[in-house]
């Protein structure tokens, strides 16, 4: 078998390079997402879909106004001695620096989610994450 001249390797490690550069701006391990799960079933009915707008605009916006996301879900859980309840509910992505500022907002953004509409929890899960912006 034949060694490859040194031109063969040319289009590798330029290959490389492209590949190196265009991952420049991910930074590791500086920044958090955080995902929140809310459940819409509350004594009575349902928090509707402008309920839960002017939640995101006046109680998670203001404290992240850098950006986040948010889709509608279907989940079940099991609260204190219940079987299995099945209902809608939202999820609220929010990619951030980690701080104690921010957790003090999301822990902020969960207790008033849940006395505002009567629940027992709000689920949130924290990765640490790659992003680029």
């Amino acid at each position: 078998m034949r060694r490859p001249g040194p031109h063969a390797l040319r289009p590798l490690a330029l290959a490389l390079l492209l590949l190196a550069g265009a991952c420049a701006g991910i930074q590791e391990g500086g920044w958090v997402q955080d995902t929140l799960f809310f459940g819409l079933s509350r004594p009575g009915g349902q928090v509707s879909a402008a309920e839960w707008q002017d939640f995101v605009d006046h109680s998670v916006t203001p404290l992240f106004p850098d950006g986040l996301t948010s889709w509608p879900a279907s989940g079940q859980w099991r609260g204190e001695g219940q079987s299995v309840q099945r209902e809608d509910s939202r999820v609220l992505l929010i990619v951030h620096a980690p701080s104690a500022q921010a957790d003090a907002a999301l822990d902020s953004i969960c207790a008033q989610y849940k006395r505002r509409f009567d629940q027992e929890s709000v689920l949130r899960v924290r990765e640490t994450v790659q992003a680029r912006f």
